[in-house]
């Protein structure tokens, strides 16, 4: 059985990985759970991965992989695969259940992002890649890109990742989009919008937020998923 903070924990996870691809950062799960350090946000996944309900992977720093889910949270939507995110025994807890592979479909690889110092992001003769169904929302466009560089690692994508994007124009504050600077060069990067200006935010403390006059920056898409190869 899992404690409230420990069910806590689980369940802002998965929900943030359903919604945006990509995992929360440790920062970001002490403030949803109001805990004073991280320290606490690394002793309750201890305590989820000795359960059973996550796995952390070799040879990555922090990523750990949900596995199961318990019954108090059956209202998951169907189709849920495990994902990688941000964060380490392989127990079955009794109470969990099993997740169900989804199909895959071919979306373009359309370049390389930067996620560092923006570089061009579209290629002329884009391949395929498959891409679990899920990450696709309806009718909306999608386009995959290789992730070069290491300016989002605390959002859980690396260098050589390959981000699912859904084209849009609009984005919220907090959105990881693909942003279109000065007209030619793309970045990966959380959106902030600040009176006129908007701020390019990196997830990697070695680097410096981007503040660019509105007219400066075009939303090219958003983030809604991640796929990694070991």
């Amino acid at each position: 059985m899992l404690t409230k903070k420990q069910l806590d924990l689980l369940e802002f996870i998965n929900k943030r990985m359903l919604r945006d691809g990509v995992p929360p950062s440790f920062d970001e799960m002490k403030e949803a759970l109001d805990l004073r350090s991280k320290s606490g946000i690394h002793r309750l996944i201890t305590a989820l991965e000795e359960r059973g309900f996550i796995r952390r992977l070799a040879h990555r720093a922090r990523a750990i992989e949900i596995v199961k889910l318990p019954d108090s949270m059956n209202s998951t939507p169907a189709g849920f695969t495990p994902r990688v995110i941000d964060g380490g025994s392989n127990g079955q807890p009794a109470n969990a259940q099993p997740i169900e592979p989804v199909h895959a479909m071919d979306l373009p690889l359309m370049g390389r992002i930067a996620a560092g110092v923006p570089i061009e992001a579209v290629s002329d003769s884009p391949p395929n890649i498959a891409v679990p169904g899920q990450m696709l929302n309806g009718s909306a466009r999608h386009y995959a890109l290789e992730v070069k560089g290491d300016s989002m690692i605390e959002a859980g994508i690396n260098d050589g990742d390959v981000v699912v994007i859904r084209e849009t124009s609009q984005a919220d504050n907090g959105d990881i989009v693909v942003a279109q600077v000065d007209g030619y060069e793309a970045t990966l990067k959380r959106f902030q919008r600040k009176g006129d200006m908007i701020v390019l935010e990196p997830a990697n403390p070695a680097y410096e937020p981007r503040v660019l006059p509105t007219g400066q920056v075009k939303v090219q898409g958003k983030l809604v998923g991640l796929i990694r190869t070991y």
